[in-house]
C-alpha cells in the first residue's frame, strides 16, 4: 500500500554514449522526462567506467560522482501535483554503485522567479558527495497549464 503513495519517478532513455579514452571509459547521456511536468526534458550525463579501468585501478563497484544536467522546454508545459516546498521532490534516481552511491535529480519550484530548478547530485552512504549541477526552466511569460491552481 505504501507504494501507491510514493511519487512516480522518471525513467531515463540513453540517447548518447561518447568514448573518452582507449580503455573504454564512456560518458553516457540520458533523456529524463519529468513525470509531473509535461513538456520538460532533462538531459543527464555521467561517467561510466570500463572493465579495464576497474581492474587496473580497483574500486570495482563504483563510478565517479561527476555528472551534469540541462533541462529545457520540449513541448507545451503542463504542471501536475508537484511539491512546492523548499526541498522540492525527487524526480529521478539511478544507482551508481552496488549499494553505496546513487545519482538523484530533484525538482524545486522557485515561486518568486516563477522558475523550475532541477538539481543533480550524488548521495553516498559514507562521505556524501558535494559534486552537483543545476538547470532551470523559466515559466515567466510562458503559457503554462497548472492542473491545480498556480501557487
Amino acid at each position: 500500500m505504501l507504494f501507491a503513495l510514493a511519487p512516480a519517478l522518471a525513467t531515463a532513455e540513453v540517447v548518447g554514449q561518447v568514448g573518452v579514452d582507449w580503455v573504454g571509459n564512456d560518458i553516457i547521456i540520458e533523456a529524463v522526462s519529468d513525470p509531473e511536468v509535461k513538456g520538460v526534458t532533462c538531459h543527464v550525463t555521467y561517467f561510466d567506467r570500463s572493465i579495464i579501468d576497474r581492474l587496473s585501478k580497483g574500486n570495482w563497484f563504483e563510478d565517479p560522482s561527476n555528472n551534469s544536467i540541462a533541462c529545457r522546454q520540449t513541448g507545451p508545459i503542463e504542471i501536475g501535483d508537484i511539491d512546492l516546498s523548499e526541498e522540492g521532490e525527487e524526480v529521478f534516481r539511478e544507482g551508481r554503485s552496488i549499494i553505496w552511491k546513487s545519482l538523484y535529480v530533484n525538482r524545486i519550484y522557485d515561486k518568486t522567479n516563477d522558475t523550475l530548478i532541477y538539481l543533480i547530485h550524488s548521495r553516498q552512504v559514507v562521505d556524501g558527495s558535494a559534486k552537483m549541477a543545476i538547470s532551470t526552466v523559466p515559466l515567466f511569460d510562458q503559457k503554462v497549464v497548472w492542473t491545480k491552481d498556480k501557487p
